[in-house]
């Protein structure tokens, strides 16, 4: 089992990030479909969607939603929310999306990078580009490696109801690996995360060997333009040609 399919499947997950600001999200999502000018009808697919906020803000904004997580969890978790224009489904973002052509692909948050294997990276690319409408868009938010090598900190610790989690982290490899450890009720835990410090060459790569084209960049959540020293998000928008 590679590690984001245990760590993200536990509940220690959810309870560690549960003070993520979810109106920034909102106001984003809200910022980047009108931005995007998609029309209510349009059909998205929310990517790595996790416990599905985002899957259910678009639906509530009037869209066709379909939510895909590796976490049988949170999908789980998420089939509560569904409705006729609202799914959810457990899939590897690796593989073929078995889905009519859509409108759009969000991936968002961070949900990219995971992979060991180029091979892996490059499929999602082609699984996007594969169920997308022709001139449909790819918007892949991702952390901005100049960003993140300037302010990362070593070390953190972080309460979450009876529980401290002991966070270090470091850059090994090009990769940013996040160890996390706690206790729980006499029990010690580690789990951690591995994100690749992709370059903004390698992604653009990626998506024109599918066939995709970078129209624009955004550096944050506000949707300013990307600067690559000071920009703490690499918000690539694609379409597909």
């Amino acid at each position: 089992m590679e590690w984001f399919e245990s760590w993200f499947d536990t509940p220690y997950y959810h309870l560690l990030y549960n003070n993520r600001d979810y109106t920034e999200a909102e106001n984003f999502i809200t910022k980047l479909t009108e931005d995007l000018d998609l029309p209510k009808s349009s059909k998205i697919i929310d990517l790595a969607c996790g416990k599905g906020r985002h899957s259910v803000f678009l639906n509530k904004m009037g869209y066709d939603v379909l939510g895909l997580d590796l976490s049988q969890q949170s999908i789980g978790f998420d089939k509560q929310f569904e409705n006729e224009s609202l799914q959810f489904k457990v899939h590897d973002m690796r593989n073929p999306i078995d889905s009519e052509p859509v409108d759009a692909v969000f991936n968002l948050f961070t949900s990219f990078g995971y992979f060991d294997s180029e091979n892996d990276d490059k499929n999602v690319f082609q699984s996007v580009y594969n169920v997308l409408k022709t001139d449909g868009y790819f918007v892949l938010d991702y952390l901005n490696e100049e960003y993140v090598k300037r302010v990362i900190v070593p070390e953190t610790t972080v309460h979450r109801e009876d529980i401290d989690f002991h966070i270090t982290k470091r850059i090994e490899n090009r990769y940013i690996i996040k160890d996390i450890r706690f206790e729980d009720k006499g029990q010690s835990f580690h789990f951690f995360e591995k994100v690749k410090l992709h370059t903004l060459d390698t992604i653009k790569n990626y998506a024109e060997e599918c066939g995709f084209e970078r129209i624009k960049i955004w550096g944050d959540y506000q949707l300013n333009d990307f600067q690559k020293e000071i920009s703490p998000r690499c918000i690539n928008l694609f379409k597909k040609k």
